[in-house]
């Protein structure tokens, strides 16, 4: 079964990230398994779940209500990315940080887009 958010290129590449950073924060020292590595994924996996259950909610406002949490979740992460770098964990993650600006600007069109004219169905 194939849900709408599933069609959204947001939600899919934001589970790329999702895979990215599971793989990144594998190599974490084990004293971080409950600190940045567990903050680092959920930030992750907020991401595509808020888009998912804002577009199963039906209305615009609900949906862009969970894409600004998901916008705060990718800021979190983003955060939580720089820590990492600055404390030596992980180095300089630029494939990721790109991934992170692309979901970021696409976040921003489709909540433009949604505030601007409304058309919730054209996107889901």
């Amino acid at each position: 079964m194939n849900r709408s958010h599933h069609r959204l290129e947001v939600w899919q590449l934001s589970m790329n990230l999702v895979e990215q950073i599971y793989a990144m924060t594998q190599g974490f020292p084990a004293e971080e398994k409950f600190g940045l590595t567990n903050q680092m994924r959920r930030a992750a996996v907020s991401i595509p779940s808020n888009i998912a259950e804002g577009s199963a909610k039906g209305s615009k406002k609900e949906f862009c209500r969970f894409l600004l949490i998901a916008r705060g979740s990718l800021m979190e992460l983003e955060t939580q990315i720089e820590i990492s770098e600055r404390l030596s964990l992980a180095p300089k993650q630029s494939n990721v940080l790109d991934l992170l600006n692309t979901i970021f600007a696409k976040l921003n069109g489709l909540i433009k887009s949604l505030q601007d004219d409304g058309r919730l169905t054209s996107y889901v």
